[in-house]
């Protein structure tokens, strides 16, 4: 029987930061942000956002009513939690107006939670074939103003809809996950932006794709000649071109041309909306199937997932006949093209408003917010959630 991603689906907010105009506010000259790391644009979070609403409008483009009928499990990946306790997929599940019979719970570990999340629905599938578990990785990727990781930020959600036979992307066997307890990145409790050692966690990072891919080698005895393309978690684009670069060295065969024109193509999202931490793998996938040119149902595709802390986990995936219609190319286009540029001054004073972590009572505005899923505010120390 084959488990995998039925549906896939993207929402980011309808702002964005270009960093050439960010570079020129901190001093800097563009082209390292443009080719140091290979960003272009940065989605701004408004406070009337967060990871429930952005999970809820991603999955909302995605979802008939015949879907809501057969999720039996909603599972949310995040590092952006907005409660210690309580899943976000509770709030999500009722946002989605789905039935009361739902599993509902909330995974972590760094960017890598939401390949958890996949693992965990494959096994909940191949118990309950009939079933459909719903997976949303959310984000919003914070380092603060005016940090070295600032022009990392970023943030938006994946919806996927996991089913036996799927119609985008078979999950092939077997995975090699790897973890080791490393200090490269952490977000303490206390706090809403991140820790990171950057030139540490871009060491580890390429040595467990190496582990894993050398490891799946020897269990499979396939090569990079079995794959069509091979796609990496991108908090940054050029992360992804690290890694491969790892493998390749130099080759200028057919192959790795190819190879480096599918992880461009890979690229392309993620190149204009940053880092989605949970999501970044599966922004790379939806990028590379509605961006490449070269790709068949049957091809087989590598996905390395990254988590720091930190868990790695490679394994691949057969495209399936219906891969084409399924990806709803021009939906993730209009995304993309409909939003609103800010000013940097408009972007640090929307950084500023986020909730965050206090008691207070707060009342948003929420006059420029047009989605579906809002955030009203906060109170009584609880958020309050409506659908416009």
């Amino acid at each position: 029987m084959k488990i995998g991603i039925d549906k896939i689906g993207f929402y980011t907010t309808p702002l964005y930061l270009d960093l050439t105009e960010l570079a020129q506010a901190r001093g800097v000259d563009p082209n390292k942000y443009l080719i140091g790391i290979g960003q272009e644009k940065q989605a701004v979070i408004p406070p009337t956002q967060d990871i429930v609403t952005m999970g809820a409008n991603a999955a909302d483009r995605i979802l008939t009513d015949e879907d809501r009928k057969q999720i039996s499990t909603i599972i949310v990946a995040t590092e952006s939690g907005i409660d210690n306790s309580k899943a976000a997929a509770i709030y999500v599940k009722e946002l989605l107006q789905l039935d009361p019979f739902v599993r509902a719970v909330e995974v972590k570990e760094a960017c890598y939670s939401g390949t958890a999340a996949l693992q965990f629905a494959r096994g909940l599938i191949s118990l309950n074939p009939d079933e459909k578990v719903l997976i949303i990785a959310a984000d919003i990727a914070r380092y603060g103003l005016e940090t070295s990781g600032e022009v990392t930020q970023g943030g938006g959600a994946i919806a996927m809809m996991i089913s036996a036979e799927p119609r985008v992307l078979a999950i092939d066997g077997p995975s090699v996950p790897y973890s080791e307890d490393v200090m490269d990145f952490w977000r303490p409790l206390y706090a809403s932006e991140a820790l990171v050692d950057g030139k540490y966690s871009t060491s580890v990072y390429i040595d467990f794709f190496q582990k894993t891919w050398e490891r799946y080698q020897t269990l499979t005895d396939q090569t990079l000649s079995d794959m069509a393309a091979m796609i990496f978690h991108l908090p940054f684009t050029k992360m992804g071109k690290k890694a491969l670069d790892a493998i390749l060295g130099d080759q200028n065969d057919p192959h790795s041309v190819l190879m480096r024109t599918q992880l461009a193509a890979s690229q392309a999202l993620s190149r204009q909306v940053g880092n989605l931490y949970t999501g970044s793998l599966y922004l790379a996938l939806l990028s590379l199937l509605t961006r490449s040119h070269n790709l068949q149902s049957g091809d087989r595709i590598g996905l390395f997932s990254y988590g720091s802390g930190a868990q790695g986990e490679f394994f691949t995936g057969i495209l399936q006949a219906d891969f084409k219609e399924m990806v709803r190319q021009a939906d993730v286009e209009k995304l993309i093209m409909a939003r609103k540029q800010v000013s940097v001054p408009e972007y640090e004073r929307l950084f500023r408003a986020q909730i965050g972590y206090n008691s207070k009572n707060v009342f948003l505005d929420l006059s420029q917010d047009h989605e579906k899923y809002v955030l009203q505010g906060q109170q009584d120390q609880k958020r309050v959630y409506l659908i416009q």
